[in-house]
């Protein structure tokens, strides 16, 4: 990719964010952020995940 292919691309992904109506850019950001897996899962994996619900299922009861 050429770096004038690239500008181009760039400002169309720019011009297309900007035209889009303020509260449906809200929604696309919530809608993405809810969709998003917990922090730990994220980034330590199943295991660690599946320890955090036992011992909150623990507390609980």
């Amino acid at each position: 990719m050429k770096s004038n292919d690239y500008v181009k691309y760039l400002t169309q992904t720019v011009v297309k964010y900007i035209d889009q109506p303020k509260d449906e850019r809200k929604r696309h950001r919530t809608q993405k952020k809810d969709m998003k897996e917990p922090f730990l899962f994220r980034w330590f994996g199943m295991l660690s995940y599946l320890f955090y619900l036992g011992m909150r299922r623990k507390k609980h009861k």
